[in-house]
């Protein structure tokens, strides 16, 4: 039963192919600067434009900055686990394909529904994101889009000036926000309120990218690459307003960083450095661009010399520019006022600098747009490489005649998250994306040193280096991460993955290709 349930796929077979050419095949179009521009438009996004401030306000305090740090450490074992595999096995599919390849069938349907976790909440997440500074776009202009529409099912939500803002905003009331305004004097019951019915602005975001995808791979990065360097650069602009503000008010920066780790209020996870632990966690999942280059690596065109380049170099330039700007971020505006779907636009009223406003909001919906089109990317490229294996239906695999894209599951993935991002809030849909993606990282590392132990002699054309180091590194600070999130996430991690179990004793196992070549039925 055990070998039945751990049968392994041939990293030879899979290697033959990822380079097959044929009516059924991925086209190879994407270059060494595509992926890498992949990476960034999926890592550059969420984790700026809209979690560092509802990080900041829920868990640390001006401490982001050290959450980003510990985050970015575990990105770092964990990618350097993902380049070597991707070299290896450079086949659609990421982690799936990869725990195929090491710990056999089980633990790949484990991985693979995991990521459908990961990516399709993911793009949710993103998009909720998205619909906040549309809303405030649309604002500066006139167009007064009712917060009822944009905002997730139940939402109560106050409308907030923050001091030194010529505009406000539509907040969620906590306990934090409703102390910070009393102490302004503001009684927080004094504000015009509102309840979220529904995020139609979000759901619309999802159904244009998933046009944009099913119309074909090379259109799409085409929009990405230039996506990206828009949002890059206006990244570098807040950047350079932030810290000339700085300099003119270092009296009210250094109140702002102070104290720079709020006291622990009792419960784990508020502030203090347990909650540095959890907000790493709950920001871990903005990392993920160098796990969503991997599932491309069928479209690449030398998967073994570019796909290491694509996943370290996005991960190395993102962290840099995450820790700046959550840094900047906390010490322009107070932590408690940053808990809004659009914090960089809030940050950016506070330098002055008015023309900045509308540019920096483009600049954000631009990149929450690449985000959403890498994560809804990946996604069906998950369920095509699972439908291959029999683990699926076989319409899951099947491509546009024409566009020669996975339609039908982009169209599927489209339709589930688009639903998703209407109903749920940024902190719902973050923690459980954040615990699907580290639960991916854990068994990438573990099948990169198990992979070291059973096959010390295969071809590597990228090595991992101090193997066991790093991987044990990664496992570890992974599971730290995992530790510190909410148990109710981990209550619904265990029933996402109760769900998948079932779907793969009942369809999966029987349908196996691998199963019925190697007569394991």
């Amino acid at each position: 039963m055990a070998n039945q349930l751990f049968a392994r796929k041939s990293i030879d077979k899979l290697s033959a192919d990822a380079f097959s050419e044929g009516a059924h095949s991925l086209k190879r179009t994407l270059g060494p600067v595509n992926l890498v521009a992949l990476g960034v438009g999926a890592i550059i996004g969420t984790g700026i434009f809209v979690l560092t401030g509802s990080a900041a306000a829920e868990y640390t305090g001006p401490a982001i900055v050290l959450a980003f740090i510990l985050a970015g450490l575990g990105c770092a074992f964990a990618g350097l686990c993902y380049a070597e595999f991707a070299s290896m096995i450079p086949i659609a599919g990421s982690a799936y394909t990869y725990g195929y390849a090491t710990l056999g069938e089980f633990v790949a349907w484990i991985i693979g529904w995991d990521l459908i976790l990961e990516y399709l909440f993911g793009a949710a997440t993103v998009a909720v994101g998205w619909s906040g500074y549309v809303v405030s776009f649309l604002r500066d202009f006139g167009v007064i889009v009712p917060p009822e529409w944009c905002n997730a099912v139940g939402i109560e939500l106050a409308y907030v000036t923050p001091a030194g803002a010529s505009s406000g905003t539509w907040m969620p009331i906590t306990e934090q926000l409703t102390a910070t305004l009393a102490a302004q004097g503001t009684n927080i019951a004094t504000l015009p309120h509102a309840t979220g019915i529904f995020n139609l602005v979000a759901a619309t975001a999802i159904a244009l990218v998933t046009i944009l995808l099913v119309i074909g791979m090379s259109e799409s990065a085409k929009f990405n690459n230039v996506a990206v360097i828009i949002k890059v650069g206006v990244v570098l602009l807040f950047i350079m307003a932030g810290a000339n503000w700085l300099f003119g008010h270092p009296e009210e920066a250094a109140a702002n960083w102070t104290p720079f780790i709020p006291e622990n209020k009792g419960g784990f996870g508020e502030y203090g450095w347990s909650g540095i632990v959890r907000a790493a966690g709950v920001i871990f999942f903005a990392y993920i661009g160098f796990d969503a280059v991997s599932t491309t690596a069928q479209e690449a065109k030398n998967p073994q010399r570019d796909m290491p380049i694509g996943i370290l170099g996005s991960l190395i330039i993102c962290t840099v520019l995450y820790i700046l700007v959550s840094g900047i971020l906390t010490a322009m505006v107070h932590y408690s006022l940053l808990n809004v779907p659009e914090p960089i636009a809030v940050g950016i009223e506070k330098t002055g600098y008015t023309f900045l406003r509308d540019l920096i909001k483009i600049g954000a919906i631009a990149g929450l747009s690449s985000v959403m089109l890498v994560m809804l990317m990946s996604q069906p490229r998950i369920f095509y490489t699972m439908s291959k294996d029999g683990l699926l239906p076989p319409i899951f695999g099947k491509l546009h005649p024409r566009f020669k894209t996975p339609h039908v599951s982009t169209i599927l993935t489209g339709t589930i998250c688009a639903v998703v991002a209407g109903a749920f809030s940024v902190t719902e849909l973050g923690h459980l994306v954040s615990i699907g993606t580290l639960l991916a990282f854990v068994i990438v590392c573990a099948g990169v040193w198990y992979l070291r132990v059973k096959e010390p002699d295969r071809v590597r054309p990228f090595r991992t280096p101090f193997v066991p180091l790093v991987p044990i590194l990664g496992i570890l600070v992974c599971l730290g991460m995992m530790a510190g999130l909410p148990i109710e996430t981990w209550y619904r991690l265990l029933g996402w993955m109760a769900i998948g179990i079932a779907i793969y004793f009942l369809y999966g196992k029987k349908h196996s290709v691998i199963r019925q070549e190697n007569n394991l039925e």
